[in-house]
Formats: structure tokens, C-alpha cells, sequence
């Protein structure tokens, strides 16, 4: 196993909620973009407006790194025309990868057809131009039920509307890493919460993202089924080193 095959690594952080300055965070996102290139990564995760940037670089390095970004986050509750709009940059940009994040607010008090209508719409604007489509459901928001329903929900709006051939291409992802809990609970990827969404949301991919922190937890994860993992600490985990990040 080459686990470097699986992970994406990850900054998402605003300058705000990295206590720096504008340039001092792009200088952060650069670095990352740079580790990712270096080390042979997947993918390097990072904030829309940080697409273009990284795709040059990436261009310029001859590297086969692929760069996904993130679409309506962290919250999810965007319109869906504000997220269609966001995505459609992003591809303009140069992004690979689309990681919305589903509106499970609406799912939760019952606009079952909001929901569903942003994964169709989201998910076939991603597939048209050949892109890879995520949809955070949140899992830490949500009960174990409502992980089920949500994941089935996706898996089901996919496989109802689109070839079989695609659905390799869309994933139902943890979290964003960015939910608040409480009495520190965790606000990302659990054993319990992945297995649940790979039982309900295959054939579709599952993407554990947020809380996974070592080498093992990370094995662990991707012997479950998981096909991508998404962390801040992508090379301490690659290297098996111990991590503190939050993410």
C-alpha cells in the first residue's frame, strides 16, 4: 500500500481564522502546495481562491499533483446557484476536484427536495467537465440515522441519474473539519461514522476527512474501504509520525 495514494492534503484555513495576514497565509498555502508536490500527494485541498495560484505551480513543477478545493463552506447553507458559481470558477481556475458541502441544515428540517436537487445539479456540473464530485455531509452534525439517510440520499440521486461509469467519481465525504462540537466530541471522520457511510452510501467512494492523525488510524481507515483521506499532516503521516493538528 502506498498511502501517499490516498491522502489529500489539506489547508483550509482563511487568513482570520489562522491569526495571519493575507500574504503571510498564502505563503502557508504555497508551502503546502509545495510539500504536496514534493512528497508525490494525491491531491492538495485548499480555498477556492487559491486554485489558480497552486495550478501554476503544478504546471510550472511538471507534477502530476491534482488540486481540489472546496464549494460552499464550511456551513453548506449557500444557495445553489452561489455554489454552481463557485464551482463553475474553480474549474476555470484549473480545480480537479469539487468538495461540496451539502446543505444538511435543509436536510435535517426536511427540504429533502432542496437537497437533492443541489446533489444533481452539483454533481452534474462536476461530472460535464470531468471532474471528481464530493459531498460533505457532516457527520458531526448528524445522528447515526441521519448519516444513513443522508449518504443513501446521495448514493441514490447518483445512481438514478448518471452512468454507472461515474459513480467512481463521486464520493459522500465525513466533514469539513470546521464543525463546532461540544465536550469535545470529534467534529470529523469516526470508525463508526465511516463504516456507516460506506454501507449506505456504496457504490458511490467514501472520503474520511477530519480527526484521522496517525499512520495507523489512517491504514485503519483505508482497510475499511475509504479511497481518500483528507488531513492537515499528510506527510507526518506518511513518515508514521504523531501529529496534533486538528484536522
Amino acid at each position: 500500500m502506498n498511502i501517499k495514494n490516498y491522502l489529500d492534503s489539506t489547508y483550509l484555513k482563511t487568513p482570520n481564522q489562522a491569526g495571519l495576514s493575507v500574504a503571510e497565509n498564502t505563503k502557508v498555502v504555497k508551502n503546502f502546495v509545495q510539500e504536496a508536490i514534493d512528497e508525490g500527494f494525491k491531491l492538495i485541498m485548499i480555498r477556492p481562491n487559491m486554485v489558480a495560484m497552486a495550478k501554476k505551480m503544478v504546471i510550472d513543477s511538471n507534477s502530476k499533483l491534482t488540486i481540489g478545493t472546496v464549494i460552499g463552506f464550511h456551513e453548506g447553507t449557500y444557495l445553489l446557484e452561489e455554489k454552481l458559481t463557485e464551482a463553475q470558477i474553480a474549474i476555470a481556475d484549473g480545480a480537479d476536484d469539487l468538495d461540496f458541502v451539502c446543505n444538511y441544515e435543509a436536510f435535517k428540517n426536511g427540504a429533502i427536495d432542496l437537497v437533492k436537487k443541489e446533489v444533481l445539479e452539483g454533481t452534474k456540473l462536476g461530472l460535464e467537465n470531468h471532474k471528481i464530485v464530493k459531498w460533505i455531509i457532516e457527520v458531526a452534525a448528524l445522528s447515526n440515522d441521519q448519516i444513513i439517510q443522508l449518504s443513501a440520499l446521495i448514493k441514490n440521486v447518483v445512481m438514478s441519474n448518471f452512468k454507472e461509469e461515474c459513480y467512481q467519481s463521486v464520493f459522500v465525504k465525513s466533514s469539513t473539519g470546521f464543525y463546532k462540537t461540544e465536550n469535545g466530541l470529534p467534529n470529523g471522520a469516526t470508525v463508526p461514522a465511516i463504516i456507516i457511510m460506506l454501507e449506505n452510501g456504496s457504490p458511490l467512494s467514501i472520503k474520511a476527512a477530519g480527526g484521522v492523525r496517525t499512520y495507523d488510524e489512517a491504514v485503519e481507515m483505508i482497510r475499511l474501504g475509504v479511497k481518500r483521506i483528507g488531513t492537515s499532516s499528510a506527510k507526518a503521516i506518511a513518515n508514521g509520525e504523531t501529529t496534533t493538528s486538528n484536522y
